[in-house]
């Protein structure tokens, strides 16, 4: 039994304008010949396969043509939950099609938790493997309201909610691996492996990695080691860097498998994670996804800058550049500088930002920002900014501004904004 973890592909997503369709075909068709090459049974996606809760049409397309053809390749089962910035309805609308494909999704929470948990079985009908189906859980799923409850309570019972969401289906599947056994449908123990699209204790963020609050004025990181102890391997979701939690192999993130940034580039390779039951115990490991566009994120006085794209240019390099000028000197004509340098190379400038400029302006937005890069929160606070709003207020503000949003997002049945 070999299972090929992956999330966040954020499929539609753009970078500071520029389309990355490319991109992500690239990485579905290695996908595909890495479910072939390592023998996959069993493909798990934790969330956030779109960028926003309507994607467009090439999007799409690359989805469904990815998922009909994941058998040839002799992939079996390909499970998917539904992450925060996915539409559940707009997952699960397909679902009962997608299952005659052995493609088994829950975008969103189902009426009966028992919907959550599936039975996967192998050639000869025998059950092989249980899935925990998780889906990004959000506030009205889990959490129990009460009357005047502080922004304290209000996260305190966040977390127990998905504590007892996760206790509950963990329940579900011990008695289902009891039930499998009594009837002589199996004669040992199954592995049991369960989804998330949470942010854990200890996870690990980077600057510019584009990962949203999940919860409106919660931190709501949880702590995964309360999770049910028969979960064999926990696959989770929205953290974009790979990393394990704690000091357990069987806990992970699969990270995002496009840098959603520049800065995010310069901190590793994607991958995607192996866990192969085949001696029992899961035995990890993380296989590297190649880079298809490079990216670069070059920062400093005029000087430096120069020298660096000087330097990708002269090796060819067919980067996606984002250049912030940090010199104290003005420089008024620094994007001609920049096309001139980059004139005649295959080097794409696509941000330029003078931080110097930001600094001397108090409360400003600064000209090299776009509001297409900012998300409602970043937007509001720069309102906050502008009027002199003092710090001790913009915390109460901030999360009032967001329980509004999340009110929306209520009655939307998804994000209130574009990248939430």
């Amino acid at each position: 039994m070999k299972i090929l973890h992956t999330s966040d592909w954020h499929l539609g997503r753009t970078l500071y304008g520029r389309k990355r369709t490319a991109e992500f075909e690239a990485f579905l068709e290695w996908l595909l010949a890495a479910l072939g090459e390592y023998n996959i049974d069993v493909l798990l996606v934790a969330g956030d396969i779109f960028d926003t809760i309507a994607p467009n049409n090439r999007a799409q397309q690359l989805y469904y043509r990815f998922l009909c053809r994941t058998a040839e390749f002799g992939c079996r089962h390909v499970v998917i939950v539904g992450g925060n910035h996915d539409s559940p309805s707009f997952l699960d609308a397909p679902k009962e099609l997608l299952s005659f494909l052995d493609v088994h999704v829950v975008g969103a929470v189902p009426e009966r938790i028992e919907e959550e948990l599936l039975t996967l079985r192998g050639p000869d009908g025998a059950p092989e493997l249980l899935v925990c189906a998780v889906p990004y859980l959000r506030d009205r799923d889990v959490r129990v309201f009460e009357a005047d409850e502080s922004l304290k309570d209000k996260d305190r019972n966040l977390t127990l909610g998905i504590e007892r969401h996760y206790r509950e289906i963990g329940r579900l599947a011990k008695e289902k691996l009891s039930r499998l056994k009594a009837s002589g449908e199996l004669k040992r123990d199954i592995p049991i492996v369960a989804t998330g699209h949470l942010f854990a204790a200890s996870g690990r963020t980077v600057e510019g990695d584009g990962v949203r609050d999940l919860y409106v004025g919660s931190l709501a990181q949880i702590d995964v080691k309360r999770f049910p102890s028969c979960f064999d391997y926990l696959a989770l979701g929205h953290l974009h860097s790979p990393q394990k939690i704690g000091d357990s192999d069987a806990v992970r993130y699969s990270g995002s498998p496009l840098p959603m940034s520049t800065g995010e580039a310069e901190h590793g390779p994607k991958s995607v994670v192996l866990v192969d039951f085949d001696s029992g115990n899961p035995s990890v490991t993380e296989l590297p996804v190649p880079l298809f566009q490079e990216l670069a994120l070059i920062a400093g006085d005029m000087e430096f800058l120069e020298s660096r794209l000087i330097e990708l240019r002269t090796c060819g390099s067919k980067a996606w550049v984002e250049v912030v000028y940090e010199g104290e000197t003005p420089v008024p004509d620094l994007r001609e500088r920049l096309a001139a340098l980059t004139a005649g190379s295959e080097l794409e400038v696509l941000r330029v930002k003078d931080a110097r400029a930001l600094r001397n302006i108090p409360g400003a937005w600064g000209t090299s920002e776009v509001l297409g890069e900012l998300d409602a929160s970043d937007v509001f606070l720069r309102c906050l900014e502008a009027r002199a709003i003092p710090d001790g207020a913009r915390a109460e503000l901030l999360d009032a501004y967001r329980e509004v949003l999340a009110s929306l997002e209520e009655k939307l049945g998804g994000s209130a904004e574009q990248e939430m």
